[in-house]
């Protein structure tokens, strides 16, 4: 049994099956969602969208700290623990290139879509579209 402060229930750690236990237990015992489960709802909604908005920001060079400042001017903001792992993922998956250059006497690793990353966006462009369209039916149809 784990103890999520006033939810007991039986925890299984596989993708967050937390999350859907809680749920569960809130929609038979009509309890309040706890802080703590929205912001994990928040978390897997985001972390889905963090991969397009980086690529959709790096036709052109950025480093990281630019690029956070150009996704925060566009009102997502992402702190540096989650964004330079995920660069070096995208860059490791061959969809980002890197080089290092020396800038006001500080090195910076400079980002931007490879060959691979610029025939990916467009596609994953689509694909979101696609979704939000079928989010946007489903929602309004529960209104």
């Amino acid at each position: 049994m784990a103890d999520h402060g006033s939810f007991p229930f039986i925890s299984i750690y596989i993708n967050n099956i937390d999350i859907l236990y809680i749920i569960q237990y809130n929609v038979v015992y009509g309890d309040a969602m706890t802080d703590d489960a929205f912001d994990n709802f928040i978390l897997e909604l985001r972390r889905g969208t963090l991969v397009m908005a980086a690529l959709s920001q790096l036709d052109e060079e950025q480093y990281g700290y630019s690029l956070i400042n150009a996704l925060k001017s566009k009102g997502l903001e992402i702190d540096q623990g989650t964004l330079y792992p995920l660069l070096r993922r995208l860059e490791a998956q061959g969809l980002l290139q890197s080089a290092w250059r020396i800038e006001a006497d500080r090195p910076r690793r400079y980002y931007r879509l490879s060959v691979e990353g610029r025939h990916l966006l467009p596609r994953l462009k689509n694909e979101w579209m696609s979704i939000v369209s079928i989010m946007n039916t489903m929602l309004k149809k529960g209104e």
